[in-house]
């Protein structure tokens, strides 16, 4: 007889919900020492309950070298995404422009606290991360786009090429199927006179 199929979604009775984390971390926990094995891979896993009490596993390799790789190597995404985090919280740059000309023009410049300053370097610091981001994004698309280019250019080079090529020895053919009269024919054979 087999299982019944359990409907993946919160177990409401808190001892079922506490046996079944237990159950499938383990499980988990043993899938990834599975998996270390079997491939030779470099498995790290961090499990947090919903008590808050931290369970981890790392294969081979110490955990925290693990994670650090896996920090350096998605560096640009981390940073990225905070700097996505950020422009959400800071809004568009109009109203960045419109904040510091309220806080800094006329009479209200001797009024502005170091602090204010402080919190418009860092608006500021984080708009020109943003727009540089976008830039080097649209900059990798124009990339992408000229690479696309330049792989039809060259495919369509070889086609006018090969053509050419075709039509050069088509030509070749026709101009030694002419006669010393200037007539052509289909299989005139070559005499060469014989020196002596």
């Amino acid at each position: 007889m087999g299982r019944k199929k359990l409907e993946i979604k919160r177990i409401e009775n808190k001892s079922s919900r506490q046996v079944t984390f237990s159950k499938r971390r383990n499980g988990l926990i043993e899938k990834a020492r599975q998996l270390s094995v079997l491939c030779d891979a470099s498995v790290a896993l961090l499990v947090v309950s919903a008590s808050g009490k931290l369970y981890s596993f790392s294969s081979g390799d110490n955990l925290v070298k693990i994670l650090d790789r896996y920090g350096k190597q998605h560096a640009d995404d981390l940073k990225a995404l905070d700097i996505q985090s950020k422009a959400l919280n800071y809004g568009p740059h109009h109203e960045l422009l419109e904040l510091v000309e309220s806080k800094l023009v006329g009479s209200n410049v001797n009024n502005v606290s170091a602090d204010t300053l402080v919190q418009l370097e860092e608006h500021f610091e984080t708009a020109l991360s943003v727009t540089r981001a976008k830039k080097k994004e649209l900059m990798l698309k124009l990339v992408e786009n000229l690479k696309e280019k330049e792989k039809l250019l060259k495919a369509e080079n070889q086609v006018l090429a090969s053509q050419m090529k075709k039509n050069h020895h088509v030509g070749a053919e026709a101009e030694m199927e002419i006669s010393p009269a200037g007539q052509i024919s289909d299989n005139l054979p070559v005499t060469l006179p014989l020196l002596n």
